[in-house]
């Protein structure tokens, strides 16, 4: 039988979601939870890895097993089994065919940025701090350069290990609420580090430092080593994956 869930997570103690062999990482705690639950071990596999210190709101895995038990008891066995910065949202049986990273058609992801003079205390771990004043409007200009199928070398870590940097931004939105200034982006999937790169592009343009047509030269030459600074990982959040929706997944992953 093959079983997804849909699993969040405070990643700011983790080095990550890949399992290693010389830290704490989110799979690492799933599987080990999962595993207690069937007796038997549990390797999953993800929609999206994300890096050290980065959040999920809705990740999706799925794992093969034998073993009888109900979905309640997934969902609770292994919550119960898990640090609590790790919660299991939802677990339900899909056919042989379906694949948590390849049938994804898009993946998300927010950015959250504290715009104000003084530094967080109660949502430290889940911003990134900006005392300069930033024009969001400006960043969101900047940032239709992006959308469409591109080479986006200009936004890729140096330890990328993709095949090739070409990916398909499907929406690219920079809001203010607040004191807070939003980043949400939305691609078929995203090379290493490229939202982070990304926004710390556009944190260059919101305080000013680079016009709004900066973003696009920076597209068009493909060097990473003249684009911004990769921002804080604190401040992302991995939103989810869409499927389609006749696998039947619930509506948070759902087209």
């Amino acid at each position: 039988m093959r079983i997804a869930l849909g699993v969040e997570y405070d990643g700011t103690d983790f080095l990550g979601w890949q399992r290693l062999a010389h830290g704490v990482t989110v799979q690492g705690a799933l599987e080990q939870a999962l595993s207690r639950v069937a007796a038997q071990p549990v390797t999953v596999t993800c929609a999206g890895r994300t890096d050290a210190g980065v959040h999920g709101r809705a990740q999706v895995v799925h794992f093969d097993t034998e073993v009888e038990r109900d979905m309640r008891g997934w969902v609770l066995g292994s919550c119960s089994n898990l640090p609590t910065s790790v919660a299991v949202l939802w677990a339900q049986p899909v056919p042989e065919t379906f694949h948590a990273r390849f049938c994804a058609r898009s993946r998300r992801y927010r950015y959250t940025i504290l715009n104000r003079t003084v530094r967080a205390a109660l949502d430290a771990r889940y911003v990134t701090w900006e005392r300069h004043p930033l024009d969001a409007a400006a960043m969101h200009e900047a940032g239709q350069a992006l959308l469409g199928e591109h080479d986006f070398s200009a936004f890729r870590a140096v330890s990328c290990q993709a095949a090739h940097a070409r990916r398909c931004v499907l929406g690219l939105e920079v809001r203010r609420e607040g004191e807070q200034v939003i980043v949400q982006i939305e691609a078929n999937a995203f090379l290493h580090h490229m939202v982070r790169n990304i926004v710390g592009s556009l944190l260059m343009v919101g305080r000013g430092q680079q016009p709004v047509a900066w973003l696009a030269e920076l597209l068009a030459g493909r060097n990473r080593d003249v684009a911004g600074p990769t921002a804080p990982a604190s401040g992302l959040t991995f939103v989810g994956p869409r499927y389609e929706s006749h696998w039947g997944l619930p509506a948070a992953v759902s087209a």
